[in-house]
């Protein structure tokens, strides 16, 4: 679940991390009057989206005045921001972030996150920061620099400091980066993040540090530890079907493909995916049916796949046992089905616990689908429809 800029800077300043002062609006009139709170001379117009590379395509405006400000307001609040990181959907521009402007002597990247082949916590860090950073990062990896957190998720100070001294940090800054560095180590291990992402952190003249923008990618599987969230979770700006599935106890990723996947458990459907690839297809999007899930909630699930317009066929490749059974998720499809306005193909692959009574439930309901016993055989065929164009 990833985190608009102002609730991360809100988690951020819990853990003692400098923000620059600033107030959230949801109409112009609005931020014209909060913006008269702050106490400064120039002011900062964000869009609080919650994928990054906002500033790239005009969703960060400077602002002199509070009528200014009212006007920058206006030209961003209900605009569609297409980024980098949205798809060409875009994410709508629901509430701006309004702030001082701070005056930059230095910026900086830093995050926390896990490293994707230890799966240990590490900090990024790199002296070229700012809106850059990733183009930076791409053409030469050497500007970022990798600091394993503790098992514990705690930093090693003494490493930091002499980090910092490599990347020509002196005077007064590297006490201060030290001191916030510490503070989103904390945020990032006490709340189960997946990411904490400061950029830029910029040091000014006077050696201290402030985080001008921040990130936090909150880990959805531990949201049980985390009840003071559940607003968080109301108010993320998530795609629809996105939003769908976690509604119904599903975990889904939406992906450009055109093979939407039913499959039950994570590591099944990352399988599913990774054969599909392999075969010359693509999936359209990655789907963990929970344990716990209802076949009505999977009909719902199943519901946005068959109404998807850029799906052309639909692999079900299903495996029961524990708590979910083959039949609840036929019995979910079967409804998804029936009522469907859109009706793509469908190849199924159903074993383990009622498999058979799985596929007379699909068989009785007149649903038409092919029915291949090995996952090879049913994702070959998937991969050949798609590529027939769902014919």
């Amino acid at each position: 679940m990833n985190l608009s800029e102002h609730l991360s800077k809100e988690i951020l300043a819990q853990y003692g991390v400098p923000i620059p002062s600033g107030r959230l609006a949801t109409t112009p009139d609005e931020a014209e009057a909060r913006c008269r709170e702050i106490e400064c001379t120039k002011y900062v117009v964000k869009a609080q989206i919650g994928a990054g590379g906002r500033g790239l395509v005009g969703g960060i405006k400077f602002a002199a005045t509070p009528s200014a400000v009212r006007s920058e307001a206006a030209k961003l609040l209900g605009k569609r921001l297409v980024t980098g990181q949205t798809g060409a959907a875009g994410e709508m521009v629901k509430s701006v972030w309004i702030e001082e402007a701070i005056d930059i002597a230095h910026s900086f990247y830093l995050s926390f996150t896990f490293d994707q082949h230890s799966g240990l916590p590490v900090m990024l860090m790199s002296a070229k920061g700012g809106v850059e950073f990733e183009q930076a990062a791409r053409m030469d990896p050497d500007v970022v620099r990798q600091l394993p957190l503790t098992l514990g998720g705690d930093l090693d100070e003494d490493a930091l400091r002499k980090m910092l001294g490599g990347l020509g940090v002196s005077g007064n800054a590297p006490d201060a980066l030290v001191a916030l560095a510490k503070g989103a180590a904390r945020a990032f291990r006490d709340n189960d993040a997946t990411l904490v992402e400061i950029n830029p952190l910029a040091v000014r003249a006077d050696g201290s540090a402030i985080a001008v923008d921040a990130k936090i990618a909150l880990d959805g599987n531990a949201l049980f530890r985390h009840p003071e969230f559940e607003t968080f979770a109301e108010d993320d700006n998530l795609p629809e079907q996105e939003r769908i599935a976690r509604e119904n106890d599903i975990n889904f990723v939406k992906l450009t493909g055109n093979i939407g996947v039913v499959v039950n458990g994570a590591g099944l459907g990352l399988a599913t995916n990774d054969m599909i690839i392999d075969g010359g297809g693509s999936p359209a999007n990655f789907m963990d049916i929970r344990t716990t899930t209802t076949s009505l909630q999977i009909a719902k699930g199943a519901a946005m796949l068959l109404q998807d317009p850029g799906v052309g066929v639909v692999l079900v490749n299903v495996h029961g046992g524990g708590m979910t059974a083959c039949d609840t998720v036929a019995e979910g499809f079967a409804l998804a089905y029936a009522r469907a306005t859109r009706k793509p193909p469908v190849v199924v692959r159903m074993a383990g616990q009622n498999a058979e009574w799985a596929l007379s439930i699909l068989k009785n309901r007149r649903l038409p689908f092919e029915d291949f016993e090995d996952m090879g055989g049913a994702i070959a065929r998937a991969v050949e429809i798609a590529r027939k164009g769902g014919a």
